[in-house]
């Protein structure tokens, strides 16, 4: 588990200014809003840059497909053709959706991450605890390029650096728009994407978002994000904490025991404790060696 690591962060810059972090504590950890930051593009961020870390970065830290794609797919969309270095250089005609996972792997870009997060790190701590397993992700995306609808399990703020989207978030925890099951099957190693009906539309909430600007994502909230009319180039910064890891174990324990025929009760969000289930689940992980 990657750990926090403020000695890191000491010298950095402030990037998210004080209303901001007022904004953020006051909404943190369930409600979604956009925040500012001074995040200046620098020369880690080029698309050269960019390109060269994810011709650097493991095969299973990196992820790009076509980006013209409906608001909801079956299954994990299909190749662009090209490779990572190709698809981020060309990111403008590519007509795709590119991801670089887990940048903190590069000492430069884990300072960045570290800096980032302590800002944040007093308000997350006085709400949900330690700061857990900090990651980073930087997304590069071609003209109105769709992510389709899909939830994360992590803690998330998206930082727009260059260009603009309109990310439209759902309730999380609320099965109309992600149901138990789905829910249960990505904790026991599933995909991310959900599935898509326009009558769900109406349910959503959009957050345009442009440089300087940044959106809040509560953990497993479902979205969908479209790109504006040009490039766009976003950083993700996530973290867990021990609320979100155990409504992922009651995920597991809800999936096992539904295979038995049970229907059992949804975890509670925040700040409910499902901290039962999830040691149940972890208690069968260690006895069977079985992940689901």
């Amino acid at each position: 588990m990657t750990k926090h690591n403020p000695a890191i962060a000491a010298a950095a810059q402030r990037v998210f200014p004080s209303e901001s972090l007022v904004a953020f504590a006051k909404g943190y950890p369930e409600t979604p809003h956009v925040l500012r930051h001074a995040l200046e593009a620098d020369e880690r961020f080029s698309l050269d840059a960019l390109a060269s870390l994810g011709e650097a970065l493991p095969a299973k830290s990196i992820e790009y497909n076509r980006g013209d794609l409906p608001i909801g797919i079956d299954g994990k969309p299909g190749s662009n053709g090209l490779s990572i270095g190709e698809t981020i250089r060309q990111i403008a005609t590519s007509q795709s959706w590119a991801v670089l996972k887990n940048i903190e792997q590069v000492p430069e870009y884990q300072a960045l991450l570290m800096a980032l997060l302590e800002e944040l790190r007093p308000r997350i701590e006085a709400t949900t605890g330690e700061l857990l397993t900090p990651q980073g992700f930087v997304f590069i995306s071609s003209p109105n390029a769709v992510t389709p609808y899909h939830f994360d399990p992590e803690h998330n703020i998206l930082l727009q650096l260059q260009g603009s989207k309109v990310m439209t978030q759902f309730p999380a925890g609320n099965p109309r728009y992600a149901p138990d099951e789905v829910h249960e099957s990505y904790h026991l190693g599933g995909p991310r994407e959900l599935p898509w009906d326009d009558a769900l539309l109406a349910g959503g909430t959009p957050f345009a978002i442009e440089p300087g600007e940044a959106v809040y994502v509560p953990v497993m909230a479902p979205h969908f994000v479209r790109n504006g009319p040009a490039p766009s180039l976003s950083l993700s910064i996530t973290w867990r904490s021990e609320w979100s890891y155990a409504e992922a174990g009651s995920r597991c324990f809800n999936g096992l025991v539904r295979k038995l025929g049970v229907s059992p009760r949804a975890p509670g969000r925040w700040p409910a404790n499902n901290q039962v289930k999830s040691l149940a689940f972890r208690a069968w992980r260690k006895a069977t060696g079985v992940f689901g």
